[in-house]
């Protein structure tokens, strides 16, 4: 049996998900939700498009860089998440109804692995993309690689924004301190 129409029928049915956790942004350019829905699809589309390729030539060394990629997004997703949810806490904003609770920190999380990189989680995704981007490098694959950093990259902006317009002048030093993405580089 041929596997696209069962990839397809996963991006349909996780799209489906992504739209039940991201509708309250997709209403508004202003939200950063709005572009990390797209950065999540092509993420997704990413991973679906590529799995039949994940273990061919596994000691190569776009193999070998893509599992490396692959284990810095894992990596980064649980340090930022575990370091947000116990230090940052949460409450909601009226000022940005389109996110949820979770997102909404009332204080600055500048230690661990936010003390090098404002957007850690971004930066999973990042990390997630390009490594299964070179699990079959093509280019389609390094087309939408290429758009999720973009997206990405305007996703931290916008939230950027916002958490200049909470948090101050502090969020301003901290720009100045940290990185967006990749610590020392980007």
């Amino acid at each position: 049996m041929d596997m696209i129409p069962v990839r397809l029928v996963l991006f349909i049915l996780l799209t489906c998900i992504l739209l039940g956790f991201s509708w309250r942004s997709l209403g508004t350019l202003c939200a950063h939700g709005f572009y990390r829905f797209f950065v999540f699809e092509g993420v997704l589309f990413l991973l679906l498009h590529n799995h039949p390729y994940w273990f061919d030539h596994p000691f190569s060394s776009l193999q070998c860089l893509s599992w490396f990629l692959l284990a810095m997004s894992i990596l980064f997703v649980i340090l930022g998440f575990s370091l947000l949810k116990r230090c940052g806490g949460s409450q909601p904003r009226c000022d940005f109804p389109a996110n949820h609770t979770f997102e909404n920190t009332v204080n600055l999380v500048e230690h661990g692995v936010y003390r090098y990189v404002r957007h850690p989680m971004y930066s999973s995704l990042l990390f997630l993309a390009w490594g299964a981007c070179l699990k079959q490098l093509t280019t389609l694959t390094l087309s939408i690689s290429i758009a999720v950093t973009l997206l990405l990259f305007v996703t931290a902006r916008v939230e950027e924004g916002e958490n200049c317009d909470f948090f101050g002048e502090r969020y301003h030093c901290y720009i100045k301190n940290s990185k967006m993405f990749i610590p020392y580089f980007f």
